[in-house]
């Protein structure tokens, strides 16, 4: 710096400059620079060159990082543009509160003032939200240096929370108090606001469907009578692109194939405490399916026999789950032929003329692409192995993007994130695929304490806990306690879904049960355990083996007489039995989501051991569908069951049928079936029972959707028969066939604390000995 004047350094001096920043300001000494602007007017840059640094004010930033911020060499000139520069960079490296730059010299001396460390962080004045979960969006941690930047950023995440909870309006200011050692305690303080709720949901362009039947569609709910409790009626932005995909979906699956979702929009009401939420939606026409043809130009193909495999029939609703389950069974009929690389691709043609779409499957080679691995990301308590499990591809296998989509499907299907993303991308070569799975992982156990009333078993209390992701492993464990003031029972139930890592659940549970109820003359005790494996059997269809013993004891109260079939049936009996199930279910999941049917058929084989010898037989066969715009669900179900004894035995009280709510509506648990006339025990039960029920639900037209409230009518008829020594004891019993009936009408009221069904009934058909119930309500609370 020798070459300059002393008239410069005079004038630098008298112009030194004060850089200003959020937090401090640079003073640097422009030696030559300012002093040739002020002299000759020269636009020319001026260049310094240190030989010595002296850093003031740091205590935890060493030296040397400060310098290597700054980027000034000893010895290497610089400009004041470049100086200027590395100020930004120590200023915008959040390390400093203030910086302040002075030139000396040949010396250039660094004053600095460090922030503060983060001693503590708090949140207070939230009520709604927990600590626990908003301290999952701030960033800023004790320990840590302390950041304005940072700090205002986690108060925009908190903010955020609270809006996703529904409060709009809740504002976060973050805000330090000193403490000794340049220490600060970081507190978030918080004014939570009132909940935004949706007041008015409504649709506008909707012909089809009412209001009504939409808004159940989605996820999104009005504002109704437990809108303090109900989560799902705050307004939620993210919600929309969801409601808006269901209501798409909704159309899709019902035959809309032009539906469009125009726009949805939410307005805020001038308090910000309600919004009204309108989707626009433009319907198109409803089609069906025309021609559905399967074609091919593969040798190696038999048409005709991939023809045979399509389910969807000429007049059926069009559907493109329809589509995509031929698409499924197409392509696994290539695959079960080892024909690899097939690819089964849809082409649709209109006729709006009848408004039907021909869908031919075209059956192809598609290109030849390998796994060459699964990449799963997200999962810090769920194993790898349960989520690589519902892929049916493995590393080396061809590459079929709809089992990637179809796994993706199962994944989220599982109930164990709350986001479940899996995406391809190119491997290490161009013949290669990696599948990339990200998850986010939610709460899969629930804790429940809680109070249950019903009119036959009284007030009760419960206790429940139950995983649906034990461990992280896939297991369902469930543990439940309920007493009532005449029952209580006890169970414990532990499921492997993929035992052997197949689709193969295996079971295990056990059960304890009590009974004194008061219209009998005994109490009953049973305790036992099960274990059993079950698999599929079909697309919509699963077998069920089984092995079971238990412990019945029957036992007469003092002061009261035993009918003398059921003195045979005092005491304790063992039971020992091998069992089968199968069930056939398309309720909610077939190719019509407006209709379904259950089919169930088991077969218990008693005598392995024990007391007991018998087959017990039962069946079940119910039909649902929706009618009227989905508005009316309609339900019929029959069903029945048979004992029939071996060895020389009669079948037991434990063992033989009785009825229930389940079963004949109407009528008290045991109200109806064989009776000793001679005792008040109550029904003794049947070797045989059969049943038809048939009901309808429909809305409430004069009570808003969102109080959760339905109404249904119901004709129940039924009979429970037959014993094995009715004519041996001589003594009157009634154990033949009676057809009971009662009608009944129903209201089934979905709230917050639980779901509630109040039925009011009266018997149309009976005996003067059955035991009539002409109201029932069932109440199911958890807190």
């Amino acid at each position: 710096m020798d070459d300059h004047g002393g008239a410069s350094k005079g004038a630098g001096r008298r112009a030194a400059a004060y850089l200003v920043n959020g937090f401090g300001f640079l003073r640097l000494s422009l030696l030559t620079l300012l002093g040739a602007v002020l002299i000759a007017g020269a636009a020319q840059a001026q260049t310094y060159r240190f030989s010595t640094f002296e850093v003031q004010g740091n205590t935890r930033i060493e030296t040397s990082t400060i310098l290597a911020n700054l980027g000034v060499t000893p010895g290497e000139s610089i400009t004041a543009g470049q100086l200027n520069d590395g100020f930004q960079r120590l200023q915008a490296s959040g390390l400093f509160e203030t910086v302040e730059i002075v030139p000396q010299g040949g010396k250039l001396l660094i004053i600095v003032n460090e922030y503060p460390t983060i001693n503590r962080i708090s949140i207070e004045g939230n009520d709604r939200l927990k600590d626990e979960d908003l301290l999952t969006v701030v960033t800023s941690q004790p320990r840590r240096v302390y950041s304005p930047a940072v700090a205002e950023r986690d108060a925009a995440n908190i903010a955020a929370a609270y809006a996703q909870a529904g409060r709009l309006s809740a504002t976060v200011q973050p805000k330090i108090i000193r403490r000794s050692d340049n220490r600060v305690d970081l507190v978030f303080e918080i004014a939570e606001g009132r909940v935004s709720e949706i007041e008015r949901l409504s649709f506008v362009g909707n012909r089809a469907f009412s209001d009504r039947r939409l808004r159940r569609v989605l996820e999104t709910t009005q504002a109704g009578l437990f809108r303090a409790l109900i989560g799902s009626d705050t307004f939620v932005g993210d919600r929309i692109a969801l409601d808006t995909q269901l209501l798409r979906d909704f159309y899709l699956s019902r035959g809309y194939a032009d539906v469009q979702v125009l726009s949805a929009t939410p307005e805020l009401s001038p308090n910000r405490d309600a919004y009204f939420l309108t989707f626009r939606i433009q319907e198109g026409q409803q089609f069906t399916f025309g021609d559905v043809t399967a074609v091919s130009n593969l040798p190696e193909i038999d048409v005709d026999q991939y023809q045979s495999e399509i389910q969807v029939r000429r007049g059926n609703v069009f559907n493109p789950q329809s589509v995509e389950r031929t698409i499924q069974r197409l392509e696994l009929l290539a695959t079960r032929q080892g024909l690899t690389f097939v690819r089964v691709t849809p082409t649709v043609r209109r006729n709006d003329a009848d408004l039907t779409l021909d869908v031919d499957f075209v059956i192809e080679k598609g290109e030849r692409l390998f796994v060459e691995r699964i990449d799963i990301e997200g999962n810090a308590t769920t194993l790898d192995r349960v989520i690589r499990r519902e892929f049916e591809t493995v590393e080396g296998d061809p590459f079929n993007p709809r089992e990637i989509r179809a796994a993706a499907e199962r994944i989220r299907a599982l109930g164990y994130f709350s986001q479940a993303e899996v995406s391809a991308r190119e491997g290490s070569a161009p013949e290669q695929v990696i599948v990339d799975v990200d998850v986010e992982e939610q709460p899969t156990g629930s804790l429940g304490f809680g109070a249950n009333y019903s009119a036959e078993s009284g007030v009760g209390v419960s206790f429940s806990f139950a995983e649906t992701n034990f461990l992280g492993r896939g297991q369902v464990f469930n543990f439940s306690v309920d007493t009532g003031s005449e029952t209580s029972s006890s169970s414990l139930t532990f499921v492997e879904p993929y035992f052997l890592n197949r689709d193969l659940a295996l079971s295990f549970s056990i059960f304890y049960n009590e009974s004194s109820q008061d219209t009998l003359t005994f109490d009953t005790r049973s305790a036992g355990f099960s274990t059993g494996l079950s698999f599929p059997a079909g697309e919509y269809s699963r077998l069920a083996l089984s092995y079971g013993f238990t412990t019945d004891k029957l036992t007469e109260r003092p002061g009261t007489t035993l009918s003398p079939v059921l003195l045979r049936d005092e005491g304790e009996a063992i039971t020992s039995f091998v069992s089968y199930t199968y069930t056939y279910n398309t309720i909610g999941g077939g190719l019509d989501p407006t209709r379904g049917v259950r089919l169930r058929f088991g077969q218990q084989f008693a005598g392995i051991g024990g007391d007991e010898e018998f087959v017990k037989s039962t069946f079940l066969a119910s039909a649902q569908r929706t009618i009227r715009n989905d508005e009316v669900t309609l339900n019929a179900t029959f069903e029945g069951g048979v004992i029939n004894s071996l060895g020389g035995t009669l079948s037991r009280q434990s063992n033989r049928f009785f009825n229930n709510q389940s079963i004949i509506r109407g009528f008290e648990s045991g109200g109806i079936g064989p009776r000793d006339l001679n005792f008040s025990n109550g029904s003794l039960g049947g070797n045989y029972y059969a049943a038809a029920r048939f009901e309808a639900q429909f809305p409430l037209g004069f009570i808003p959707d969102e109080y959760g409230i339905s109404a249904a009518t119901f004709l129940d008829m039924g009979s429970v028969w037959g014993l094995d020594d009715a004519t041996t004891v001589g003594i009157p019993i009634d154990d033949g066939f009676f057809l009971n009936s009662a009608v009944g009408v129903g209201l089934l009221w979905d709230t917050a604390i639980g779901p509630l069904r109040f039925n009011f009934t009266r018997a149309i058909n009976k005996r003067s000995f059955d035991r009539e119930q002409t109201f029932d309500l069932t109440i199911q609370t958890r807190f």
